[in-house]
């Protein structure tokens, strides 16, 4: 009877776990289905502001809309350049700092460490920044977006973690093969880090693909605007006469501005979530790997 109590009980566990956990994934799912849904719907429909599980006219006006702007298609392709030079300059500038550090006869390697500690904790704030990017001849620049973010002390400490794992005879022998601490580390020490690396550079994509501020602060021109910038300016601004003038000349109905606007956060959403799943599963092994000591 003992038995029998626990294994109901067990039951009903489990049973209240799987009905969170469809509640969790629903609350967090539900949001992008709305907006999907609702930049799929016919202008007339979408106006109403109704809620629907399925689009009750289905229409891709907002998304030609969306696609036949010139504005937000340059965005788009200078987020896309932004996320992969910017992805591979700070996983390849990291790793190098990571190298370098993991070594215990580094020369001052304390006082680096206790230098980069301090940067993470406390920054010079945004009118220094701000002073520093345009001395720099920064500010403007497509190279605004690369640059400061090429390294991260949080990174550069997981990258490390990761490197202390890797058999010292394997460095060993390379190096008796006559190979230099840069054919090491490209040739043997980051071929063995391929979880770490997805890791990172899954961090470092979201980020620069995420990222609104920067344009904000640092970019006048319309042609360096990244995506998601322009996407802050539609939705705070509410900037969407240009583009409804499109949809009159192109369709002979105004198209509401918040179809435009779930149609522009779908085209920013979409690239970012289809590249996630491919990398999920590195993500928990890069960043646990070397936090256990044996």
């Amino acid at each position: 009877m003992e038995l029998r109590g626990r294994m109901r009980r067990i039951g009903v566990f489990e049973v209240c776990n799987a009905l969170i956990m469809l509640a969790v994934c629903f609350l967090t799912l539900y949001p992008i289905w709305f907006v999907f849904i609702n930049s799929l719907n016919a202008p007339e429909k979408a106006i109403l502001g109704t809620v629907n599980w399925f689009p009750e006219a289905f229409s891709w006006a907002s998304y030609s809309v969306v696609f036949n702007d010139k504005g937000l298609m340059n965005g788009f392709y200078v987020t896309t350049m932004r996320t992969l030079i910017g992805t591979t300059a700070h996983v390849l500038f990291t790793a190098i700092v990571a190298y370098g550090m993991s070594k215990t006869n580094l020369i001052g390697r304390k006082v680096y460490m206790k230098i980069a500690l301090i940067t993470m904790l406390f920054s010079g704030g945004l009118i220094p920044t701000f002073i520093l990017m345009t001395k720099l001849g920064l500010y403007d620049n497509f190279l605004v977006f690369i640059i400061p973010a090429m390294y991260t002390f949080f990174n550069m400490i997981i990258f490390m973690s990761f490197f202390r794992t890797i058999p010292d005879s394997l460095e060993e022998s390379a190096k008796v093969d006559g190979a230099s601490d840069y054919g090491v580390l490209f040739r043997i020490v980051m071929p063995n880090s391929m979880a770490v690396i997805a890791t990172i550079s899954l961090f470092s994509a979201v980020y620069h693909w995420n990222d609104y501020y920067q344009g904000v602060i640092y970019i006048y021109s319309q042609e360096n605007l990244p995506l998601q910038t322009m996407l802050y300016k539609i939705i705070a601004e509410n900037s969407m006469s240009f583009m409804q003038q499109q949809a009159m000349a192109q369709f002979g109905a105004r198209l509401p501005g918040n179809s435009i606007k779930f149609a522009s956060m779908m085209v920013a959403t979409l690239p970012i979530l289809l590249v996630y799943p491919f990398i999920q599963r590195y993500l928990v092994k890069g960043v646990m790997i070397g936090a256990i000591k044996g």
